[in-house]
């Protein structure tokens, strides 16, 4: 999942450091708030170990022009600008460049490839992951996940019903039960609605049927003699 999550987003992004790319998984998607620099960067080399990315230097941050700097007037100032240049030049000259990851064309097919994958059941997370970025998928690809995970839903409120009939529960525990029966229950209206929407998309750009011509005789208004 996670390297769905990190191609996702240079697909979407472009190239982005390692800290912009934790910070969208963390903050902009939502779905991965505990990922860390310990599980993120062995990701990033793998997949660029794959080709699935490449790691670019990213141009340094311009110096501070000091020689823009206006005579100060003082000895104690002339030296102190001074001081300042050779210890940024210092800096500069011992910097490591900072890596950008940017995904590739083999990137963009797995990216693809993980993206429409429907081995097994998505979790609530991993299905979030996909429908971030089902407008990547095709029409047919995408409402099939969302009727997958309807199933799977329509599945979990069937088992939810039946806890829910266990007569042995008491007041606070049937209390769960039920809020976790209306936590399905409008996860599914949600999908309905999504479901609807795709497939009336799916109508309007379906090509106009052309009605079949007329039949030869019935321009001439009549049958032909035999």
């Amino acid at each position: 999942m996670l390297d769905l999550a990190i191609l996702g987003l240079l697909q979407e992004r472009g190239d982005l450091h390692g800290y912009e790319i934790r910070k969208q998984l963390r903050d902009g998607l939502g779905l991965l708030a505990n990922v860390s620099f310990g599980s993120l960067y062995p990701a990033l080399a793998r997949l660029e170990m794959a080709g699935a990315v490449e790691a670019i230097d990213a141009p340094s941050p311009p110096e501070q022009p000091f020689d823009a700097v206006p005579p100060t007037g003082s000895l104690s100032g002339e030296l102190a600008v001074l001081r300042a240049r050779r210890l940024t030049t210092r800096r500069s000259h011992g910097r490591r460049a900072r890596k950008v990851y940017r995904i590739t064309a083999k990137g963009r097919e797995l990216f693809a490839d993980l993206l429409a994958g429907t081995a097994g059941s998505d979790d609530q997370r991993s299905f979030g992951l996909r429908l971030a970025f089902a407008r990547y998928l095709p029409a047919p690809a995408r409402l099939a996940l969302l009727e997958r995970r309807r199933q799977q839903l329509a599945a979990r409120l069937a088992d939810v019903r039946a806890a829910g009939s266990d007569r042995a529960l008491d007041t606070y525990a049937r209390s769960v039960v039920e809020h976790m029966t209306d936590a399905v229950r409008h996860d599914i209206g949600w999908l309905d609605r999504l479901i609807d929407a795709e497939q009336a998309a799916a109508q309007r750009s379906a090509p106009a049927t052309v009605p079949p011509p007329p039949h030869a005789t019935a321009a001439t208004g009549g049958t032909r003699a035999q």
